[in-house]
């Protein structure tokens, strides 16, 4: 079964689990699995490990926290509202805007890149 899975999932992540369980299936020690793989005996052990407590579910899982970001609504407006170029040069860059408008400019990048605006709005 976990040959088949191995096949049609694409995900690296998920290939690399099913792997490790195929390996593990084999005798293979935490060890050799990790020196075979590239990875560390640490996620080895983790991905066994997850797989006796729930099988196929267990390796499914995403380990990865998905939380939103709390983005304020303020400075997202304020953001859009942003029109005029700077005095001087042709375009805004993401820095020069953020210090303008005194936000971080991971958080102008990302409202950028939610509504599909380009880097360097003009």
């Amino acid at each position: 079964m976990l040959n088949v899975w191995l096949r049609l999932h694409t995900s690296a992540r998920l290939a690399l689990r099913a792997k490790i369980i195929l390996l593990a299936a084999d005798g293979r020690t935490n060890q050799e699995i990790a020196h075979q793989l590239r990875t560390t005996r640490r996620t080895v052990s983790l991905w066994r490990r997850r797989f006796l407590e729930g099988r196929l579910a267990g390796i499914e899982k995403e380990t990865r926290s998905k939380r939103k970001s709390k983005v304020d609504e303020a400075a997202v407006r304020l953001i859009l509202r942003k029109k005029e170029r700077p005095a001087n040069v042709t375009r805004w860059t993401i820095r020069s805007l953020a210090k303008e408008l005194g936000v971080p400019s991971a958080t102008l990048h990302r409202v950028w890149k939610a509504y599909g605006l380009d880097r360097c709005r003009e």
